[in-house]
């Protein structure tokens, strides 16, 4: 029987390392990818570091893109040679969040796709959009999704305004797709640098936080006191109480990242309250709207933003640039 390489964490916080599995043979309303990419995410740094809870040993990272080898039997959804992604709940097909649909998390419950092949149920794949490689697709089932399932959230269309914080994968995902919307979009960071990929990207509003602490006042000012339709709050403890005074009365907070840390975040409620300001919670989002979000890259012709590539083996320097602030966008693995 043929083997495969897989990266595999066998204890709380240890180094992936290599593994030789048998190739496994897809079931009943499954199918055998041949993976070709990953990419890094702030949750899989967390898994790695051992903070998340479940089974080991167990193959990390939620992201993987590659292509169908063979089908198992009823499977109709894709044929051989189809490319597909993964997706963050697999198990979360439409509608609202339910503890059952989000309890699947490849590289959390189970083996994630830092592996040469896996067998998925097609239910929880999507197909990929033929103008992007596997490298800029495997970027898309955790940040990509989540960036946009914050626009969707607050209705996001032509003449809106989107803030958005920093230049990491999130970020610059919801630069293009609110840009790809019609939207106006303000885009912070500490770097002006990194500010101009944004720019390029689509973000019309640029604000240095280290020159404009109060970048609250700032978009209030470019927006004549009304305040962003959308805040997208990456930052947590540190920046949800200015999210919110960026925010327009009736506007949406959504709340997706904790790059500030995980401690209890002061939030100015009298200004929730009076200005009727919703505060939402993100965790990626369901299969069905990550196919919509591919619809919306076909016709826009987006490409994600790499900064770095690197062998799906060398997983613990892709992390390492991640945790240090060094990448713009995305950090992709390629699985050999």
């Amino acid at each position: 029987m043929s083997t495969y390489t897989a990266m595999v964490m066998n204890a709380q916080g240890a180094a992936p390392q290599r593994e030789q599995r048998a190739v496994p043979e897809p079931g009943a309303g499954e199918v055998l990818v041949k993976i070709n990419a990953s990419s890094v995410n702030y949750h899989d740094m967390v898994n790695l570091a051992g903070l998340i809870w479940g089974p080991w040993p167990r193959v990390p990272m939620s992201d993987g893109a590659g292509e169908v080898v063979s089908i198992g039997p009823g499977v109709t959804d894709f044929s051989v040679s189809d490319r597909v992604m993964s997706t963050f709940h697999p198990g979360w097909h439409d509608g609202p969040p339910t503890p059952q649909a989000k309890a699947e998390m490849p590289g959390d419950s189970g083996d994630g796709w830092l592996q040469e092949y896996r067998v998925a149920v097609v239910t929880g794949l999507v197909a990929t959009p033929s103008h992007l490689s596997d490298l800029e697709a495997a970027t898309l089932p955790c940040a990509g999704v989540t960036a946009w399932n914050a626009l969707l959230e607050a209705g996001i269309g032509p003449g809106d305004v989107v803030v958005t914080q920093g230049t990491g994968g999130v970020s610059l995902f919801t630069v293009q797709f609110a840009h790809a919307l019609g939207a106006e979009v303000i885009l912070t960071s500490s770097s002006d640098k990194k500010l101009q990929i944004g720019a390029q990207l689509g973000a019309t509003h640029l604000i240095n936080y280290l020159d404009n602490p109060d970048w609250a006042g700032e978009v209030k000012r470019i927006t004549a006191g009304r305040g962003a339709d959308l805040v997208v709050d990456l930052g947590g403890p540190e920046t949800l109480a200015h999210s919110v005074r960026a925010a327009r009365m009736g506007g949406t907070v959504a709340v997706i990242g904790v790059l500030t840390g995980f401690d209890v975040a002061p939030i100015p409620v009298a200004e929730v309250m009076l200005n009727n300001i919703r505060i939402i919670g993100i965790t990626v989002g369901s299969v069905r709207s990550f196919a919509q979000l591919c619809e919306l890259i076909t016709t826009a012709g987006i490409k994600p933003h790499i900064s770095h590539v690197f062998d799906w083996t060398d997983v613990g320097e892709a992390v390492r640039v991640l945790q240090a602030g060094e990448h713009i966008g995305k950090i992709a693995l390629r699985i050999s």
